[in-house]
């Protein structure tokens, strides 16, 4: 990312070291990323089930919930801010506005992690480019602190199954061109070259796929063994 002069660092006075000290654990993104459907969505809250059970800091961040807020569409800012602000500010389902919306969610991701909490996120997140961005943001961000790790979790569901699972009927209107720009159908979905971890998506429970992915934070001394 350039610079700005009129954008100056300024270093925390009590670092991410300290604040994972206080919080007994190291501070992280896990980052799921697969097709609508493929059940991102269910493994990352059974992994956040599982981390609170055993006393972890977590925070999960849904797709769907951003979009309420930090991520809202222009139809849901007009009303309330007008349709200039919502035009400008309000992210749509473009190439660009799916950059941005990713943009958004990294940035929160890295200020989450370096507050010491394990952050998950559940996104389609379909450009390549888009999440590689924000592991460098991620990673390289803390300038005094050792890097923030950044684990990619892709669930990867073939296109067959999330379009017979459906659950929000999207694959269907994409089909009937009421949706453009739906990923796996009108839209590319470009999957991980080489992810953390990659899980089988409807090959197992959720809650077995949630224990793969324990088990790669407990590999890397993000938290500790049973």
């Amino acid at each position: 990312m350039t610079t700005d002069p009129k954008v100056v660092w300024h270093q925390a006075s009590v670092s991410s070291q300290q604040r994972a000290e206080k919080l007994g654990q190291r501070g992280c993104v896990i980052w799921f990323t697969g097709l609508s459907g493929s059940g991102k969505s269910t493994i990352a809250n059974a992994v956040d089930q599982l981390l609170v059970a055993r006393g972890a800091h977590s925070y999960l961040l849904d797709g769907d919930n951003i979009r309420h807020g930090l991520c809202a569409t222009p139809q849901m800012l007009s009303p309330i801010h007008g349709e200039a602000f919502a035009h400008r500010f309000g992210l749509g389902f473009s190439s660009e506005d799916r950059e941005e919306n990713i943009r958004r969610v990294g940035a929160v991701t890295q200020l989450l992690a370096s507050a010491g909490l394990i952050c998950l996120t559940a996104f389609v997140s379909p450009y390549r480019r888009d999440r590689d961005r924000v592991r460098n943001w991620v990673t390289k961000q803390d300038q005094s602190q050792e890097s923030t790790p950044f684990f990619e979790v892709f669930v990867n569901t073939s296109l067959e199954v999330c379009m017979q699972r459906d659950p929000k009927g999207l694959y269907q209107q994409a089909l009937a061109g009421k949706i453009p720009n739906f990923t796996g159908i009108s839209d590319p979905y470009e999957a991980p070259l080489a992810p953390e971890l990659e899980l089988q998506g409807g090959t197992a429970t959720p809650i077995e796929l949630a224990e793969q992915v324990l088990k790669m934070l407990q590999k890397h001394g993000i938290v500790s063994g049973p």
